[in-house]
């Protein structure tokens, strides 16, 4: 894939064909047997909830027969029959909906945790940030969307099946009981077999064909009412992650009439939604009132001939409901299926995203190779682009070796942090190759760390668990990096992004660094937010505690090129930046007058952070 390569676009097969892929993958996927069992019984209890209700029309010919006949006994066993098949109806429907449950949720379980693991998995979730036509919100729809598109699925599923088999199994004696329809036409005269059963087939598609020709808006609406919603969630989301800066710069009208506008966006897709809604329901509540009359007066002209009972008439509207309501599938379930597709549409589209950042990584772009035995950190004719194409950085050649300390510098916008991406295999767009050490000797220190929801220990200890590192170790390194005063909460659970300023999260991130003690260690302007004592008290942990460990690091503060080998300079120019060395300095020092922390016995903290892991 070359920089200006568009992201491959979603496959164009059909909605359902897709949805269908979709599936296939869970069904016959590494839980297909679970899933397929959950199936099996949700289709066998459906059986048995039609088994009933087949049982329950029978009754409903010889109840109202035992009426007309004004016989007791008759009438007194009918309703004994129908306290059963009561029973009989309520324990296969709760436990149809029990399992049909279980199904609903290992579905999402195994869609979400799929999504989740390809969306995290090599940086992607970062990557999709400057993919033009990527998938929005993410979060949104696989927390959210992934829930709608299975529950209604399973639904919708269980619906149309049951529909079918009602089907099957009254039309059969809708057919038989209506009997032949006799019609003359001056002298023409013949019989219509099994009339009830034509009535009821032109009733349904009557009805279905008026629905899908006033309710098809609906399928556009309540995708752009996902879109609309996802959007102003986001909106809210954002606001809440930045309240600090906007409170401080006083921002709030801003962000109210940017909110004001994005749900201005739900309320417009709304009313369209709801404009289709009010006219399909025209349609449908009319339809519904015609079906509680029209099988009765279309089978009384056989009643009145005394050709039928009473109890027959009343079975043959039961059945003739049963069959038009089978029919009907598509009419009752319009707007569900609207939404469900604007769910599933979602899904599929993110899902169609990530499959394409995964074959574009593997057609190339910068090649990133890990080299298990590598004595240095390589670029061969290494070339940045933006993800339009446009080229950051021009030209780098550079090798760093085990243990070196090397500055990067250069103007703002020359493309250093993206360099530091691209090194981490963050950042696909451009050619050339890097040649890194195993990954797992490989920390990144950004100039905001990333700290988890969670005790403070698991933020120290991130991305490892807590019970990784000794508590003892947890301590020293807290108290090394001047942060002594958070030991006694390492068991304390809050949103430590938030209590601890900038400047205590980058000392963290240090002690993080005394924890893991990694072979080679990348900075983006990790010392920022320190005072000049605190960054020299942090810097000096390299020659003291972390002497083997490489350190490629950019920064702009004076004094940090003290604590480096040699400077690197992205030079700005007008096809790209090209990276150049500028000096080469001496042993780096070890330390400054007056920085705090404890330089004396530091060989006895190395040990013990050594010795306590």
């Amino acid at each position: 894939m070359t920089p200006t390569d568009p992201p491959p676009d979603p496959r164009p097969d059909g909605f359902l064909r897709r949805f269908a892929r979709l599936s296939a993958l869970y069904f016959n996927g590494d839980q297909k047997w679970r899933a397929r069992g959950l199936a099996a019984g949700v289709l066998g209890l459906t059986l048995l909830q039609i088994l009933v209700q087949v049982r329950f029309n029978i009754w409903n010919r010889d109840f109202f027969n035992a009426l007309e006949n004004r016989d007791r006994d008759a009438f007194f066993g009918q309703m004994g029959l129908f306290l059963g098949l009561t029973l009989a109806s309520m324990v296969t429907a709760v436990y149809q909906l029990y399992v049909r449950q279980l199904l609903q949720l290992h579905w999402r379980e195994w869609l979400v945790f799929r999504l989740q693991r390809r969306w995290l998995e090599n940086g992607r979730h970062y990557q999709l940030n400057f993919l033009d036509g990527a998938a929005d919100n993410p979060d949104q729809r696989i927390s959210e969307n992934t829930r709608a598109a299975t529950a209604m699925a399973v639904d919708l599923a269980v619906g149309l099946v049951t529909s079918v088999l009602m089907l099957l199994s009254f039309v059969g004696i809708l057919w038989t009981l209506s009997g032949p329809l006799h019609v003359a036409l001056d002298a023409t005269e013949f019989d219509i077999p099994g009339y009830m059963v034509f009535a009821a087939l032109l009733y349904a598609f009557i009805g279905s064909f008026l629905t899908w020709r006033i309710g098809g808006p609906m399928v556009e609406a309540n995708i752009r009412r996902n879109e609309a919603e996802s959007d102003h969630r986001f909106a809210l989301v954002r606001l809440r992650e930045s309240s600090e800066g906007v409170a401080l710069i006083r921002g709030e009208a801003d962000e109210e009439r940017g909110l004001r506008q994005a749900f201005g966006h739900v309320v417009q897709v709304m009313r369209d939604l709801m404009r289709s809604e009010r006219n399909l329901m025209w349609l449908t509540s009319a339809y519904g009132m015609l079906l509680t009359v029209f099988p009765v007066l279309v089978a009384s002209p056989r009643f009145f001939s005394g050709a039928i009972t009473l109890g027959v008439l009343m079975q043959i509207s039961s059945a003739f409901g049963q069959v038009t309501t089978s029919l009907n599938w598509f009419v009752d379930n319009f707007p569900r299926l609207a939404d469900w597709r604007s769910h599933v549409e979602r899904v599929v589209e993110l899902e169609d995203t990530l499959e394409a950042e995964q074959l574009a990584e593997v057609e190339g772009g910068i090649a990133v190779v890990e080299d298990p035995g590598a004595a240095a950190l390589v670029f061969r004719d290494l070339q940045i682009a933006q993800s339009d194409g446009s080229t950051l950085i021009a030209e780098a050649n550079a090798e760093i070796a085990a243990g070196e300390k090397v500055l990067i510098v250069g103007e703002s916008g020359t493309g250093k942090s993206t360099l530091f991406r691209a090194i981490a295999g963050l950042w696909p767009w451009g050619r050339g190759e890097i040649r890194i050490p195993p990954r797992a000797q490989m920390m990144f220190m950004p100039q905001r760390p990333y700290l988890p929801l969670g005790t403070l220990a698991a933020a120290l200890a991130y991305p490892e668990p807590p019970k990784r590192f000794a508590r003892a170790a947890q301590a020293a390194a807290l108290t090394r990096c001047g942060l002594e005063h958070l030991v006694p909460r390492l068991d304390e659970t809050e949103r430590w992004d938030r209590i601890l300023s900038l400047g205590e999260q980058q000392r963290l991130a240090f002690a993080r660094l005394l924890l893991h003690r990694p072979r080679w260690v990348f900075m983006d302007e990790a010392t920022a937010a320190l005072d000049e004592a605190n960054q020299d008290a942090m810097m000096r942990l390299f020659p003291e505690e972390l002497a083997g460990s490489a350190l490629l690091s950019i920064g702009h503060r004076p004094g940090l090129d003290a604590y480096h080998d040699r400077t690197l300079t992205l030079v700005r120019g007008t096809e790209g930046a090209r990276l150049t060395a500028r000096r080469r300095r001496a042993a780096p020092a070890r330390g400054g007058e007056g920085a705090p922390g404890p330089a004396a016995g530091s060989g006895g903290l190395r040990r013990l952070l050594r010795g306590a892991r």
